[in-house]
């Protein structure tokens, strides 16, 4: 079996087609990682929800429902790991709240970035909505989340999800393409203590010019509104000027926390675009981009085309034109992420693919075009049981040596402003 893989043949039990062999190969890919993967199946990793106790009791609790044991992660708090065959969603835990599924590499590049209480964090491709449950965890009480997807419906999934473990109240989720998205964090507050009684707040604000615009603000998110609230809605860009119209034209704000910092704002001022130079200085503190690609390090994503058809994996996975319109893609999330990064603030770069195309090499050409960035060691991943990247300072977890999905991580610093073209 060994000397089969290293000469690059399919081991006998592999369970996939000639043709994403030899996209494998093609990549400098070993197809034993999958074969692993296939033999020994890898654990159903759960995190429990935040705030929740991690007590022995509590924790035999959620074994009593899930019918089996978990293993702590050592090396990541918060983690557990279940039998490969455990099915989390029909279980009165999952259902309550308790607890969600997170494969543990995508923990790791969510604590790569280092974020503590008080940071604007951004997350450039939400969805599905893991990785925004365990940032707000490490914001705590204060700080805000921004997540960004271009997908709706992928993003209201987001939304139900920080409902249902009641942890959306610092976020903000906008509908809207990651690599032109340029709103900042709002860094204070409005009081919001004096309102009328249909709820819009009478605030003097900044550059307003009549009760109007005083009184067109956000109130507290709600899912419904009501009809004179969706007619205002509709009002409210009149006499606004073109590039505001289009503005936010690009982007839906699909929900805010009561403390995201969006309530009480005017919603003119919450659509205005800054400059690189702004965004330098009033950026946000830790940036995440978990790009899209072609998901080639999941195995159990790999194994869903079993059922979606292997035609489907040549058009999504294997097609070239597909490659690299995805690598395009990457390098200008990347790009557009660290625009919105604070001097002295982090970025982490991840993707769940093990093609050197979609990892080494777009942190390469971001590199060789931005002077400004600097790539830097991950100093939590001491104990990580992953591998180097071909780049140094650059982390690759993989079912062989991890244990987990395929997943890159790299972790960049803006150590300079920008310059304005």
């Amino acid at each position: 079996m060994e000397a089969e893989a290293e000469a690059g043949a399919p081991p006998p039990n592999l369970p996939l087609p000639p043709a994403f062999i030899d996209f494998l190969k093609d990549n400098g890919i070993n197809p034993s990682i999958y074969a692993s993967a296939s033999a020994s199946s890898l654990p159903r990793y759960i995190r429990l929800k935040p705030g929740t106790t991690t007590s022995e009791t509590q924790i035999a609790e959620i074994e009593s429902e899930l019918g089996c044991e978990l293993e702590r992660v050592d090396w990541l708090p918060g983690f557990f790991a279940a039998p490969p065959h455990i099915h989390i969603a029909g279980s009165v835990s999952y259902k309550r709240g308790k607890i969600y599924g997170m494969d543990v590499a995508s923990g790791a590049a969510v604590m790569a970035l280092d974020v503590s209480p008080g940071d604007h964090v951004l997350d450039l491709c939400a969805a599905p909505g893991a990785k925004l449950c365990m940032l707000l965890d490490l914001l705590g009480s204060s700080g805000s989340l921004t997540g960004v997807d271009v997908a709706r419906h992928r993003l209201a999934a987001c939304r139900t999800m920080l409902l249902k473990y009641g942890l959306g109240d610092r976020c903000r989720l906008f509908v809207a393409d990651g690599t032109s998205f340029s709103l900042l964090p709002l860094r204070e507050e409005v009081d919001t203590k004096t309102s009328n009684k249909s709820g819009w707040f009478f605030l003097k604000l900044p550059g307003a010019t009549n009760i109007k615009e005083c009184m067109d603000v956000l109130k507290e998110w709600s899912p419904k509104r009501s009809w004179k609230e969706r007619k205002s809605a509709r009002r409210s860009t009149n006499g606004t000027g073109p590039e505001l119209v289009r503005a936010m034209a690009q982007m839906e704000l699909l929900y805010y926390g009561r403390h995201s910092g969006m309530v009480g704002h005017s919603k003119r001022d919450l659509f205005i675009t800054r400059g690189d130079s702004e965004a330098s200085v009033s950026g946000y503190d830790r940036v995440l981009v978990d790009a899209e690609c072609t998901h080639d390090g999941s195995f159990k994503h790999i194994q869903k085309f079993e059922h979606w058809g292997w035609d489907t994996l040549q058009r999504r996975v294997l097609y070239a034109e597909r490659s690299d319109s995805l690598t395009h893609l990457q390098l200008n999330l990347l790009t557009n992420g660290f625009r919105l990064l604070n001097v002295g603030g982090s970025l982490v770069y991840s993707t769940c693919s093990l093609t050197v195309a979609q990892n080494e090499d777009v942190v390469k050409q971001f590199l060789s075009r931005n002077p400004a960035a600097e790539l830097v060691e991950i100093e939590v991943a001491k104990n990580w049981p992953c591998r180097s990247g071909l780049i140094p300072k650059t982390l690759r977890f993989d079912p062989l040596t991890s244990q987990t999905s395929g997943l890159f991580i790299a972790k960049i610093t803006k150590i300079s402003q920008t310059l304005e073209v």
